[in-house]
């Protein structure tokens, strides 16, 4: 039955609790991403330095605490609805309340190197002995297994590796003509999307049998299956994608074209489409060529239909364009720039971008889940934390640690407690 209207609901994730010990990005995102759905989720940062990615600046958004590190915008991407703990995993102590944490926690998510934490007893085979319900998530760029796997892997590197790149630039012979990464590290943040449904398959395997497992995520392995329709292309058709800059390799015409004033993009995915954007160009012989009146016959003919398009809609200007195709039922739109894409009336309309308050009081600007849920939406109840905001608190929720513990923990060294401030948000 489903809950009375009036009275809140639960985040979907609420009492599920994540110890996160991954860092950079794809861990950070998959983590993120739990946390907006309710998880309690715990990020474990080495004292003194945190996460990677607080230094990945400029730029930084200064604080309202003058004797506090501003934080870069790039920690800020990734690490909302969290709970910073610092603890050295290094030191036999600090492994140890690592381990008590994973005890009380459904998820472990973890991004070091194969093999890299069985020294510290934090492996999967050593925590699920003591938690045989656990859900252990492992990324890292090549997998557990394969002649790969112990090297490092990178959103850049696994882009090129992965076959990305040579389908991704202008085409040979043009200016230009190169391999190119794509503009923001998509290896890393698809991984962290597949590890994130990876995560939520296993819970629910958890539901019904009360068993954990653990999962293995590779940033190749996920970038290989994002190949989707070029990777098809080879293994149905045997063709090699190449670079087409931003033309399509299936559909035509579905590029960008230059009008007088910009540029913008036309996607026609079907026949009537394409009639669609004829008329609208007052095109009508183009429609009429048989050459052109079914896909295949326009992916043949590409260069004149393309040539022959491009001459028209030279002459227009962008805006009226655009507005003339969207009355006709032809998908087409500008090429914005990120200050652009904040100020569109759509992004605003849609609700995308929240601000958060630091405990602090620095606002934070983040952009939220993107997926509308009707009965249990995303929240916003923790800015990105500073390291060891949370430690006290945290072990003392959990595991019981009274404030003299802590203390005498920090002063060893095994943890990093950050100095108490007004809370301006709720942490437990």
């Amino acid at each position: 039955m489903p809950p009375d209207d009036t009275s809140p609901t639960p985040a979907a994730l609420a009492g599920i609790r994540v110890l996160d010990l991954s860092r950079v990005l794809a861990g950070p995102w998959a983590s993120q991403i739990l946390g907006d759905l309710g998880a309690d989720v715990i990020k474990i940062e080495q004292p003194g330095k945190g996460d990677d990615t607080r230094s990945w600046g400029p730029p930084y958004l200064p604080s309202r605490d003058t004797d506090a590190d501003p934080f870069s915008a790039y920690y800020l991407a990734c690490n909302r609805n969290k709970q910073s703990v610092a603890i050295d995993i290094a030191k036999p102590e600090g492994a140890a309340l690592v381990r008590q944490l994973a005890r009380r926690s459904h998820i472990v998510l973890e991004n070091f190197k194969v093999g890299g934490l069985a020294r510290y007893g934090l492996d999967y085979a050593s925590l699920a002995a003591e938690n045989p319900g656990l859900i252990y998530c492992s990324i890292t760029g090549f997998g557990q297994t394969g002649p790969y796997a112990a090297r490092g892997g990178y959103d850049f590197l696994i882009q090129g590796m992965s076959g990305l790149m040579s389908v991704t630039g202008q085409p040979d012979g043009t200016p230009g003509a190169e391999p190119l990464k794509v503009g923001v590290p998509v290896s890393d943040l698809f991984t962290g999307l597949y590890a994130t449904v990876s995560i939520l398959a296993a819970l629910r395997h958890h539901e019904r049998t009360g068993e954990g497992q653990h999962i293995d995520c590779a940033l190749l392995d996920t970038q290989v299956a994002l190949l989707a329709n070029q990777g098809m292309n080879w293994l149905v058709g045997g063709q090699v994608p190449r670079r087409l800059g931003n033309g399509h390799p299936n559909v035509v015409p579905y590029r960008c074209f230059a009008t007088r004033d910009g540029h913008i993009i036309v996607a026609v995915g079907n026949d009537g489409q394409f009639r669609a954007l004829c008329q609208a160009l007052d095109r009508a012989d183009l429609a009429a060529d048989p050459r052109y009146t079914a896909n295949p016959g326009r992916q043949r003919h590409r260069e004149t239909l393309e040539a022959a398009l491009a001459d028209s809609i030279a002459g227009w200007e962008m805006a009226p364009l655009i507005d003339h195709l969207a009355r006709a039922g032809v998908p087409a739109g500008p090429i914005n720039r990120v200050d652009q894409v904040f100020a569109d009336p759509q992004i605003a309309a849609r609700g995308l971008v929240h601000e958060l308050a630091a405990l602090d009081g620095t606002p934070i600007p983040v952009v939220g889940f993107p997926a509308k849920l009707s009965r249990t939406p995303a929240r916003y109840t923790l800015a990105p934390p500073r390291v060891g905001a949370q430690t006290a608190k945290v072990l003392g929720r959990i595991l019981g640690l009274d404030p003299q513990t802590v203390d005498g923990l920090a002063s060893r060294g095994v943890v990093q407690s950050a100095p108490e401030t007004p809370a301006s948000q709720t942490e437990d």
